[in-house]
């Protein structure tokens, strides 16, 4: 059985291994400012193999008046769309090796990476530098729609790992939780709110912009970087992380895991989550 690496993978890795049977590729791109944007931009063209993967209709479900605006997906559909894309929690060759990409600087691609590994699929990776990267290294792109073996994915969801506002409030003013917000500076603030109806942050959460940990072309910063950029959090028995609605704050998540470190728990909800009970 093949070994492959996990959590991040370059260009030239994937384009090594375009035509491995055993690699599925998941085309994340997306803007919330224009829900449609990525699949017309999978349609204009994709890296050869990749199938589509949108935020809203695949990797969240309907938004609830509590809850957030990314409420995760049933994780049965989830399950079943995975495995008609070809992907497979166990097979005699083993699991399906999945690469997910954006352009994003992995904002997209980390919402699946952290699904999957929360599913119990730990064969899967983000593409550092996203589609851009890929397209500057010269490597082809395509407009065909792949064809695939439909294969059985079976979830195994990871108990603790998901934390929910109760949570939150009994927790956050311990002496041993750490709390960190992943969005911008003027929104953790309370400066701007571009999307959620009310501004602000949850009370004793810290900031760390999930963009500090990739740099402007979408290249993950090296291990040694996030050590020390995750530094801080050393004395933390339990680390909690959110954002608006839960995707960007699972590049963070990433980017600790990379560090080496423990992974924090994610509190999916979000400060869309928090203030719609304010």
């Amino acid at each position: 059985m093949q070994a492959y690496p996990t959590n991040l993978v370059t260009p030239q890795w994937l384009y090594r291994h375009l035509d491995d049977p055993q690699v599925a590729i998941a085309d994340c791109r997306f803007a919330l400012a224009d829900p449609e944007l990525g699949q017309g931009q999978y349609q204009e063209g994709h890296i050869p193999g990749a199938h589509f993967l949108d935020l809203n209709r695949d990797l969240s479900s309907p938004v609830q008046i509590h809850g957030g605006r990314h409420p995760l997906p049933d994780m049965d559909q989830l399950a079943e769309k995975l495995g008609t894309l070809g992907i497979a929690s166990d097979s005699p060759q083993g699991p399906t090796f999945v690469v997910a990409y954006d352009d994003s600087r992995f904002a997209f691609a980390s919402r699946l990476w952290w699904l999957l590994r929360y599913m119990g699929h730990t064969q899967i990776a983000v593409l550092d530098g996203g589609f851009k990267g890929w397209q500057a290294q010269g490597y082809p792109v395509t407009t065909a729609k792949p064809e695939a073996e439909p294969k059985v994915f079976t979830p195994k969801l990871q108990e603790g790992w998901l934390v929910d506002i109760e949570y939150v409030r009994q927790h956050k003013d311990s002496s041993h939780v750490q709390l960190i917000d992943s969005r911008s500076g003027p929104r953790y603030r309370g400066e701007q709110e571009p999307i959620d109806p009310i501004s602000g942050s949850i009370p004793g959460a810290v900031n760390y912009f999930w963009q500090a940990v990739s740099d402007k072309d979408g290249n993950m910063r090296s291990p040694t970087d996030l050590q020390a950029h995750w530094s801080d959090l050393e004395q933390a028995e339990e680390v909690i992380v959110y954002c608006g609605s839960g995707v960007t704050a699972c590049v963070n998540l990433l980017s600790q895991t990379l560090a080496g470190r423990p992974m924090g728990k994610l509190y999916v909800g979000g400060w869309s989550d928090w203030c719609s009970y304010m």
